[in-house]
């Protein structure tokens, strides 16, 4: 056929400016659904927050069970002027065999300090059920925690120890005259300076509010990630999210295990 008379033959394509409407458009969409994707994730990781301070609940009721007293909040504790013989073991340390952690817990040296050289390798342990998923990961010499025990409230009254988890003193579900489902025992401390399953400091007075923003940060404090609030456990082994918002009064009321607060359960 001559060349005059070819037929010439195009392939559709996008043109320039299709394309990046085209673009335009992905990234709109990708824009518009990030949020949700990341809200759905952190959905899913305040649910397995939940579900390891359960856990936690079951693992309490099982220890007194067997022990007819909760582990002690801290053993040995180091004040200032303590010598370092002291042994410092802390609450969640004593709750390993109950939380499936039984070779873990094998593994301690109970006679000699958390922080002996025999108890090294056993100490930067990891246990996922002491591990918020929204917490950032963290350098350190032994392995976090995320949740601590209480050892009492500065919003009621100024007597500090009126928690469950106390220095050197441990406490019966009897013990607990405000109820049980009454009652904070564990919460998340995210961040504390003192966050190490092993170490018995990771025991605290609470003095504000949930999350709050002018506690001092070389302390400990009931602090989470989760966007509102954090997640507790209360005695009788239920967990609840509870929002920044709950009255100082009321969370102090909820901390102490005798004072003879009623509390509207309704309030949080």
């Amino acid at each position: 056929m001559p060349a005059a008379y070819r037929v010439l033959r195009f392939r559709p394509a996008f043109t320039l400016i299709e394309l990046l409407v085209v673009i335009s458009i992905i990234g709109i969409l990708v824009g518009l659904l990030l949020p949700a994707v990341q809200a759905a994730r952190e959905a899913s990781r305040k649910v397995s927050c939940k579900n390891n301070l359960r856990q936690i609940g079951i693992a309490l009721h099982a220890y007194h069970d067997v022990h007819r007293v909760l582990p002690t909040g801290c053993i040995e504790w180091r004040a200032w002027n303590s010598p370092p013989t002291h042994r410092q073991y802390a609450w969640s340390a004593f709750l390993l065999p109950f939380i499936e952690q039984q070779n873990l817990h094998a593994q301690i040296d109970f006679r000699v300090p958390f922080d002996a050289a025999v108890n090294a390798q056993a100490a930067a342990t990891r246990v996922s059920v002491y591990e918020c998923p929204t917490a950032p990961e963290r350098e350190m010499i032994r392995a976090q925690t995320d949740y601590g025990g209480l050892f009492g409230e500065r919003m009621v009254d100024r007597q500090p120890d009126d928690g469950v988890f106390l220095y050197d003193e441990p406490i019966r579900f009897r013990d607990i005259l405000d109820g049980l489902s009454g009652t904070l025992v564990v919460s998340e401390d995210v961040g504390g300076p003192d966050s190490e399953w092993i170490n018995g400091r990771n025991v605290f007075v609470q003095a504000g509010g949930i999350n709050d923003p002018q506690a001092w940060i070389g302390d400990n404090e009931i602090r989470s990630l989760h966007t509102g609030g954090a997640m507790l456990l209360f005695g009788d082994g239920h967990a609840l999210f509870m929002t920044e918002s709950i009255d100082l009064q009321v969370l102090g009321a909820l901390i102490t295990r005798a004072g003879g607060e009623v509390v509207d359960m309704n309030q949080f």
